[in-house]
């Protein structure tokens, strides 16, 4: 029965992927071509981030994804063009093992968790498992969206789990553009193996909904750097006392 499930799921993986490669430019040459999945719990932003990079658009009202969304996102490199596969996976947990095929093939991925929601930061260790069940000895980036939000309830200092697995850790904003390209430019220099790598052309992204506080941000910034800098607590998980 679970054979026939992924057997199932790999048909419409392979059916999403090709008429996702139809709407691309056939003739652009990539000197890469990543599978890159994003997860993480249902609302923490992830169909929002993808779309920002590709459109420009903030997904204000939310709409659960259903399954798994697949996009391109196209970047202009200092060693050509590198072209990323986004699978936008669902947070649901109704999807259970069937989530599990969408991450066969991945070369990096991209666990998110919502600042303002602390269950959804006190389950990124169990995407974590899911995920290096399948993809073992992967680049992964742990995001914090919505920093800009003055209703935070994951602070810096309980945000310790990449430094356990020794991921990397952004805060980002989709709201004010926050570090928004940061994950993505991390990864490709990780896949492709130079950390001199840089963007020839940014990411288009448009104007910000809100401007962030150079205060804030500054203050943000400063509380990261001591908690990386601090020694880790003896608890693997964090009180958000």
């Amino acid at each position: 029965m679970v054979k026939k499930k992924f057997l199932y799921l790999q048909i419409l993986i392979n059916k999403n992927t090709q008429q996702n490669v139809q709407h691309s430019n056939q003739n652009q040459q990539y000197v890469a071509e990543f599978k890159i999945v994003l997860v993480g719990d249902g609302g923490v932003g992830k169909t929002t981030f993808v779309k920002r990079h590709q459109t420009g658009e903030f997904e204000k009202k939310y709409i659960a994804t259903q399954g798994v969304n697949i996009s391109s996102l196209i970047l202009s490199t200092n060693h050509g063009p590198i072209k990323l596969n986004l699978w936008d996976t669902a947070g649901q947990e109704k999807l259970g093992g069937l989530r599990e095929g969408y991450y066969i093939g991945a070369h990096a991925a991209i666990m998110m968790f919502d600042v303002t929601s602390r269950i959804t930061y006190k389950n990124i260790p169990k995407w974590h498992k899911d995920l290096t069940r399948i993809c073992d000895n992967i680049p992964i980036v742990i995001i914090g969206n919505k920093v800009d939000s003055k209703d935070r309830k994951v602070k810096a200092r309980q945000i310790t789990f990449h430094r356990r697995r020794s991921l990397q850790y952004y805060d980002v904003s989709a709201k004010s553009n926050y570090q928004y390209e940061k994950p993505f430019l991390w990864i490709i220099k990780k896949l492709i193996g130079d950390l001199n790598l840089v963007l020839v052309e940014s990411i288009a992204l448009p104007p910000p909904e809100i401007v962030m506080d150079q205060a804030h941000i500054d203050q943000m910034q400063k509380e990261l750097q001591e908690v990386e800098n601090a020694q880790l607590p003896d608890e693997d998980d964090d009180d958000f006392k």
